[in-house]
């Protein structure tokens, strides 16, 4: 029987540096997780039910385990973590008394919601299993699974992957999945939060939508077209075929995996261009912003004071409609913090952070 009566777990949100909107195409992207973080506790219960404090957001839950537990809502990470936990090899003996608390900014693109079943997914396994140490591959997967797939949802992996393990992670998916730790001396960023709520999933769709249709389209045409190597100087020849916001949003989705291409270049140097990094993240916004229309007037104001308090690049964060920008600007992020709170932007200094991590 498991002897740990009681055990705290926690991992991090996340920024995208390079490669917004790039994951669920099978292009590669650049995350970083950040030293805000989701922490869950759990206190070992003799029955099997699952009981849930979440005092952040005034909310508390509770279900009986069994093998399939049914949802009650949309989106019921908490079920579909024990759901998955089980379809996937893994015993659930008993159930545990949680409480989860964070300083993640909510529903603002940092990914709150990952870092929570990331984190959920990691302990009920060891609470469960002799607090078996699962690889954070493993986790990620998992957590991509519960939260993702299981409810049909449009996104990809990239966010449970820096998620579980943490630091600067390249994430690529073709012609495999392939995850490379990446060491670049990164110094502070500040992480601004607009205030404007979003609403993921329709974004994410949305955007989806108008590539896919154009990688169909063009697949269709063009026996090897593919997205990971048609070369931005092809797309004339495709302008005979497509429709103008077709060609407009293929270029974008070019531009942007080329940049995170050059962004990697940077990230492997033996010495990081600060200032060549913080130009390719106001790149990669510009394009996001004025191409696949995603930031708000807001956010680019936020963007526009922050580069005129002196930071390096900064970008929107996350799906886009709202949300959190960020700004790269080591040695002056108290400068930048205060002149994005002046347009309305509410500030946290933020740091590179370890992935998944078990508290003491």
């Amino acid at each position: 029987m498991n002897t740990f009566n009681k055990i705290s777990v926690s991992a991090p949100g996340r920024i995208c540096l390079f490669g917004e909107h790039q994951d669920y195409l099978n292009l590669p992207v650049i995350a970083a997780a950040i030293n805000r973080r989701i922490t869950v506790i759990a206190h070992k219960r003799n029955d099997p039910i699952m009981h849930f404090q979440l005092p952040d957001i005034h909310e508390e839950d509770s279900f009986h385990v069994s093998k399939h537990v049914e949802y009650i809502k949309e989106r019921d990470y908490l079920r579909s973590a024990v759901n998955i936990v089980q379809r996937y090899g893994y015993t659930i003996s008993h159930g545990a008394d949680f409480t989860v608390t964070g300083t993640i900014p909510i529903n603002s693109g940092t990914s709150s919601s990952t870092a929570l079943v990331v984190a959920l997914t990691d302990m009920i396994i060891r609470l469960n299993e002799k607090n078996k140490h699962v690889p954070p591959e493993e986790i990620a997967k998992l957590a991509h699974l519960a939260e993702v797939v299981e409810f049909g949802e449009p996104g990809g992996m990239m966010d449970h992957y820096t998620t579980a393990i943490g630091g600067v992670i390249f994430l690529s998916m073709y012609p495999e999945l392939n995850i490379e730790k990446l060491r670049p001396h990164l110094g502070s960023f500040v992480l601004g939060d607009s205030g404007e709520p979003k609403n993921t999933m329709v974004i994410l769709a949305k955007v989806k939508r108008r590539i896919e249709k154009t990688v169909y389209q063009l697949s269709h045409l063009y026996e090897n077209f593919s997205l990971q190597t048609v070369s931005l100087s092809e797309i004339d020849t495709f302008k005979k075929d497509l429709e103008k916001d077709q060609i407009d949003i293929l270029t974008a989705t070019l531009q942007n995996r080329d940049i995170t291409g050059e962004a990697k270049e940077i990230c492997t140097a033996k010495s990081l261009d600060h200032e060549k990094f913080g130009e390719l993240l106001y790149k990669h916004h510009v394009i996001l912003s004025k191409e696949l229309h995603i930031s708000t007037a807001k956010i680019d104001r936020m963007i526009g004071a922050a580069l005129k308090a002196g930071a390096y690049g900064a970008k929107i964060n996350g799906s886009g409609g709202g949300g959190c920008m960020f700004a790269y600007a080591p040695g002056k992020a108290e400068q930048v913090a205060e002149a994005i709170a002046k347009e309305g932007g509410k500030c946290y200094i933020i740091n590179v952070d370890q992935g998944l991590r078990v508290e003491r």
